[in-house]
């Protein structure tokens, strides 16, 4: 069981409280169907003491206290250009003639991104929000490119993302989580969204204990003794 608490108090101040409750419980005389084990007046004193004390209570593995921030995150689309072998890099190409390069076109990585669209003289480039440089008609422009579909992704950013050296979160983490395995992606502002996720089992994850090493050399030993009695046994009825 697992307990979620924003008592009215703490509200204004955005703290959440989770609870594992998971270990708070009385199994049962008998199984009803699948249900082995019961809340006993004992376990629900349990929670109701954690969730008394709130950020005072003792045991961290079993009562977390969070900011509402915490659970937050910017989900961000990451776009690729559309590259298709033999398009010319210094021209726009029409709505029309883009959806016969996706049909008939190959695709290639080193071949030269579409262009869909020239923005104004006066647009200055931002490469992080895909708007680019290239020469059109003898002269520097500010070009948006075709995003390809196939290469499309998302990427979920925390709110709570440092920013670092840099503008924000959002582009402190697709600098170092993005651009290093895709130099020409970008990001489509118009698509980022705002979400939130409440995930019990990672805020109280226990890793299982490693086995030590003394246990694994006696499995190897157990192993070995084992393949020796089979050899020997082979070995006899031949």
């Amino acid at each position: 069981m697992w307990v979620l608490s924003n008592r009215k108090e703490e509200r204004r101040k955005g703290k959440v409280q989770l609870i594992d409750a998971t270990g708070w419980s009385t199994p049962l005389r008998k199984n009803l169907g699948e249900k082995g084990v019961e809340v006993s007046a004992t376990d629900a004193d349990n929670v109701l003491e954690a969730f008394t004390a709130f950020d005072q209570y003792d045991d961290t593995d079993r009562s977390k206290v969070f900011d509402g921030v915490d659970f937050g995150y910017q989900k961000i689309i990451v776009e690729r250009p559309l590259r298709i072998v033999g398009v010319d890099p210094n021209r726009v190409y029409t709505a029309k003639e883009i959806k016969q390069l996706k049909e008939d076109g190959v695709r290639d990585e080193t071949a030269p991104p579409v262009i869909k669209k020239a923005l104004p003289y006066a647009a200055t480039p931002d490469p992080l929000h895909g708007r680019y440089e290239a020469v059109i008609d003898g002269r520097t422009r500010v070009v948006e490119y075709e995003p390809d579909t196939e290469l499309r992704d998302t990427e979920q950013v925390p709110l709570t993302e440092p920013e670092g050296d840099y503008a924000d979160g959002v582009e402190a983490f697709f600098r170092r989580e993005v651009m290093p395995y895709a130099q020409d992606a970008w990001i489509d502002e118009s698509k980022t969204k705002i979400g939130y996720e409440i995930s019990f089992t990672r805020h109280f994850y226990k890793p299982a204990p490693m086995r030590t090493l003394a246990e694994i050399q006696a499995d190897i030993r157990a192993l070995e003794a084992e393949t020796d009695d089979l050899i020997a046994e082979i070995a006899g009825k031949n």
